[in-house]
């Protein structure tokens, strides 16, 4: 039987570490006001412009905090992914965790 029973699961109240895709360019000057979470750009190869936003949030009432401001922002979210590992323990490198596709 699979171990899945065994693990802890995330709870609403408790912080992970996520990665959120926006369409669009957010420059990193909104950090503060995005939980202090890491923006960064990319540009696909079509030339548009992909915003991955990285960090810790406290729980996930601040997640869709942050989800709200972006949509606020008209900036089409495409991902969120929840980096923490497993037993919802760890600082995942949010660089290495869950690899995005370059071409877009």
């Amino acid at each position: 039987m699979p171990d899945d029973y065994t693990k802890k699961h995330l709870k609403l109240w408790t912080p992970a570490f996520y990665r959120i895709e926006v369409e669009g360019h957010l420059d990193e000057s909104w950090s503060d006001r995005l939980a202090g979470l890491r923006i960064k750009t990319r540009q696909r190869a079509d030339q548009s412009t992909v915003t991955t936003l990285t960090g810790q949030m406290r729980d996930q009432a601040e997640l869709t905090g942050v989800l709200n401001s972006l949509y606020e922002l008209h900036l089409p979210i495409l991902a969120v992914r929840n980096l923490t590992e497993d037993n919802g323990e760890g600082r995942p490198d949010p660089d290495t965790s869950f690899p995005c596709d370059p071409s877009g």
